[in-house]
């Protein structure tokens, strides 16, 4: 019987090609999401999940739920035994953190102290944690490899992420029969090649592909540039990007590590190649990944490139001109 694999934020963008990969894989997963990023479908399930329950012809178990909500969280371990939890869940949007910064502290670290508690009350000790290269703060060196000192984030949501890691790292050591991976992300871009799913912002994009994007399509008038006067070549901010289908593979690949034994491991996703980035409040000039040590014990290495991330944007983008709220892709 396929491993049921519990997805929080499992409707968002990353969730979603995880889910993917998980069905591609074998796992069973069920999906968690309030909905915070993700647009409503038919029968109250997200559009993104009814997308991915016609591209592979199955059927996946949805629960609309917010992790602040311990009493629904509890239920949902009572209902299912878990092999493992993939986290996604909770606000990601950096300059967005630096104006409502107490919001992100509430939402990020509660619901996952909520998660931590009860996945430890039903003995579910396998965690994949969603963490970001925010926790790296201004690079003291680059590329930027896993021993890099954390901690001196540059904003809210950046710190959020480290302190998560921190509980995550403090319970493993506390709790011996824990194990979990810490994937810190490097600018996932791009989308699935049907077309079918793909980055979705609900407003104005955070991150800058979704808005050059929808530029082009015709969303929006412009792209504006601010700054051109950072410590880089050509004045503006270099960042490294990352296919999110590879990002994908890498959480696989996590799980996979899992059944070692492995305790609290970290490793970079990215590719180690730096690229053209627009800055926004709070952000840092350059960022780009060593991702060497998830190739040596994760078996897993980047294989798309920005050419490819740049074709599977623009066929998402096309095919879904305002995004899930078309419905069915055309």
């Amino acid at each position: 019987m396929a491993e049921k694999v519990l997805v929080t934020g499992g409707a968002g963008y990353i969730g979603s090609h995880c889910v993917v990969e998980l069905i591609e894989a074998g796992y069973q997963p069920v999906v968690v999401d309030n909905f915070s990023n993700a647009v409503r479908g038919a029968d109250d399930v997200p559009e993104s999940i009814h997308r991915i329950q016609k591209l592979l012809d199955t059927n996946i178990e949805f629960h609309e739920l917010d992790l602040l909500d311990r009493t629904g969280l509890e239920k949902l371990f009572k209902k299912h035994s878990f092999s493992a939890v993939m986290h996604f869940a909770g606000l990601k949007a950096v300059g967005e953190s630096v104006e409502q910064p107490l919001r992100y502290y509430r939402v990020n670290l509660t619901a996952s102290m909520n998660l931590l508690e009860v996945m430890q009350a039903h003995k579910v000790h396998n965690l994949v944690f969603s963490s970001s290269a925010t926790v790296y703060g201004d690079p003291q060196h680059l590329p930027i490899d896993e021993e890099h000192p954390v901690g001196g984030c540059t904003n809210p949501y950046g710190k959020t992420k480290y302190f998560i890691e921190e509980m995550i790292k403090d319970h493993c050591k506390a709790e011996k029969d824990w194990n979990a991976v810490l994937l810190r992300y490097f600018n996932p871009i791009g989308a699935h090649s049907s077309g079918l799913i793909g980055e979705d912002p609900q407003g104005i994009p955070n991150n800058l592909l979704p808005y050059v994007a929808q530029v082009a399509i015709g969303r929006r008038e412009c792209l504006s540039v601010f700054g051109n006067d950072y410590e880089t070549l050509d004045g503006t901010g270099v960042r490294d990007y990352i296919h999110v289908v590879d990002l994908a593979k890498g959480h696989i690949a996590s799980l996979k590590k899992l059944k070692d034994s492995c305790g609290c491991k970290v490793y970079n996703l990215g590719t180690g190649t730096d690229r053209l980035y627009l800055i926004q409040g709070g952000d840092i000039a350059s960022c780009y990944a060593d991702p060497r040590l998830a190739e040596k014990e994760l078996g897993w290495k980047a294989e798309f490139d920005l050419e490819r991330m740049c074709v599977d944007l623009w066929r998402w983008q096309s095919m879904n001109p305002t995004g899930f709220s078309n419905g069915t892709a055309s």
